[in-house]
């Protein structure tokens, strides 16, 4: 069973993707910010790909993604991010990044599924 990383802040919309990610199959695995995502990323077997929102407290996404590529890791999975803005700089900063797709709120399973397919996820 592929696994999933689901990074957001807030407790209602991890719940909402968890619920579309487990209907297509996959095993989830939840933090509340980045600092709790790159502890999971240690404590977990690594996951198939992260959806990470980009606006979070303690450490926001766009942090969070330039420390996992810092890290000297042997793979990376693909991350997606998810926000609400609209803001070309932000996409471009998550792209220039690392970020692998992009998401914006409210999404669907449908496009859930398409961006995970998109990195070769599903």
């Amino acid at each position: 069973m592929k696994r999933i990383l689901v990074i957001d802040d807030s407790l209602t919309i991890r719940k909402a993707i968890r619920r579309i990610l487990e209907g297509m199959g996959f095993a989830v695995t939840e933090a509340g910010d980045g600092a709790q995502g790159l502890t999971a990323l240690d404590s977990a077997p690594a996951p198939d790909a992260i959806l990470c929102d980009v606006d979070m407290p303690v450490m926001d996404g766009l942090a969070f993604l330039g420390a996992l590529r810092a890290q000297q890791r042997s793979s990376t999975p693909p991350v997606i991010m998810c926000t609400t803005h609209t803001a070309f700089e932000k996409i471009t900063t998550a792209l220039s990044l690392g970020a692998s797709e992009y998401i914006m709120k409210p999404f669907d399973a449908e496009i859930i599924g398409s961006k995970l397919e998109a990195c070769g996820v599903r």
